[in-house]
């Protein structure tokens, strides 16, 4: 019998985001497979885990995938972490959820933290639709991408390093326009969280006086729609006997 595949959330920041399932679920399985084994062998031994890991990341997925679906086909049950957040989100996963897909291993995903919910419900922005973009393609790819997002209508979210978020918000300006509204989150459940809201342009100015540290999650408003006019019920009547103007109201 197969064994099976647990996506396990971490905090963002705050270790009390981890849930008490997460915890119970890391102490049940056989592995656990870490982006960086140094990173979640502080929370392991915070909350008194001691399961054996393995190193699982995007240097390496390609690699071990195989040999980690054979230990799941023989029934032993694996948990992926990544060093914070759900993995698949900007983070290793998807390769290895898709190769359970593939050899009809079982999947389940705990729902946990991951960074951009919290700073696009926090952003002001709308968010009952919305795009997840992640990081932009570095150079190639990004003009290309951002001239496609300049359609968009939906709220869009990006994940961006602080060393480029000053650049990255200059080519919002220049692809969304400067008055578009978009809200800048770093540093989500720790202590220095924070949340900077304005137009893009305004937060050009803000960052280019108050470099930011930390991670970056960009929330930016889609595009307007086009501006329709209210609709006339009485139109076609005006028309027909050249009526300038009827109230809705009788004497």
């Amino acid at each position: 019998m197969a064994g099976k595949l647990y996506m396990v959330p971490t905090p963002v920041g705050n270790l009390e985001d981890m849930t008490p399932r997460a915890v119970k679920i890391l102490k049940e399985v056989s592995m656990i497979l870490a982006e960086d084994t140094r990173t979640s062998s502080v929370l392991m031994k915070h909350f008194g885990i001691a399961t054996p890991m393995r190193s699982h990341h995007k240097f390496n997925e390609h690699e071990s995938l195989a040999a980690i679906v054979d230990l799941l086909k023989s029934g032993e049950t694996i948990a992926l972490v990544t060093d914070a957040g759900t993995p698949g989100i900007s983070d290793p996963g998807f390769l290895l959820s898709r190769a359970c897909r593939e050899n009809d291993i079982d999947i389940e995903t705990l729902p946990g933290a991951t960074a951009f919910v919290p700073a696009l419900v926090n952003s002001g922005v709308p968010c009952e639709r919305f795009a997840f973009e992640g990081f932009l393609p570095a150079k190639k790819g990004r003009a290309s991408r951002l001239e496609e997002l300049s359609q968009e209508s939906r709220t869009m979210i990006f994940y961006e390093s602080p060393m480029r978020l000053v650049k990255t918000l200059k080519q919002f300006v220049d692809t969304f326009g400067g008055d578009r509204a978009a809200s800048v989150s770093r540093e989500i459940s720790k202590l220095h969280e924070t949340t900077v809201r304005g137009t893009l342009q305004e937060l050009v100015a803000y960052f280019e006086h108050q470099p930011p540290k930390g991670e970056i999650v960009l929330v930016v408003a889609g595009k307007p729609a086009a501006h329709q006019s209210k609709h006339d019920k009485y139109a076609e009547f005006k028309n027909k006997y050249n009526v300038k103007d009827i109230c809705d109201e009788t004497d």
